[in-house]
């Protein structure tokens, strides 16, 4: 892996585990093996490791998503493998742990791959609610753009709840409620 790959590669984790104010240059150059000038030869400073960082992150949970929400099955199954799909529940969302950090939120460059990529997401989960309905397996009273927003505000509330409560029940309590009330009826 390049210099600048372990730089990237390390502020992805710093970024999750300790968010923007809490990643300083000198940690990301330890944990990149990396030599003090590395960063500055590089990138033109932390914000724009941190972007491309965070473009690096956005990037992958928009393919992971993709790959659920495009995989097989009726449009329940798919949200219910995108809510069911593997986590490490207790260290969050890598992306929506972002919004927490005030300095990504004040800089519109920081926080646009974050937005973008959960404007994706939730586009892409009302579509489905939408194929969902044309179907018959949703009520065609649903929203799709209503019932989206739902799924991530489950999804990222869970993460918050389980973090508080330092157990993932409470992420797997609130994605199964939100599965009872997207089942389809039965005729």
């Amino acid at each position: 892996m390049s210099t600048s790959e372990r730089l990237i590669e390390s502020t992805r984790e710093l970024l999750w585990e300790r968010g923007y104010v809490g990643t300083s240059p000198k940690a990301i150059l330890e944990r990149a093996g990396a030599g003090q000038g590395s960063m500055y030869h590089h990138f033109k400073g932390k914000p724009d490791l941190a972007l491309a960082a965070i473009r690096r992150t956005a990037e992958e949970l928009r393919a992971t998503v993709e790959g659920v929400l495009g995989g097989p099955g009726t449009p329940y199954e798919r949200i219910e493998a995108y809510l069911l799909r593997e986590r490490d529940v207790l260290r969050g969302c890598p992306l929506g742990r972002l919004t927490m950090d005030p300095d990504v939120i004040a800089s519109d460059e920081l926080r646009a791959p974050v937005d973008e990529t959960l404007d994706r997401i939730r586009g892409r989960i009302a579509g489905i609610v939408e194929e969902g309905k044309e179907q018959g397996q949703f009520a065609s009273s649903l929203d799709g753009a209503e019932i989206a927003a739902a799924v991530i505000a489950t999804v990222q509330g869970g993460y918050v709840l389980a973090r508080a409560s330092g157990s993932p029940a409470a992420f797997d309590t609130a994605v199964r409620g939100l599965l009872a009330l997207l089942a389809p009826q039965s005729p």
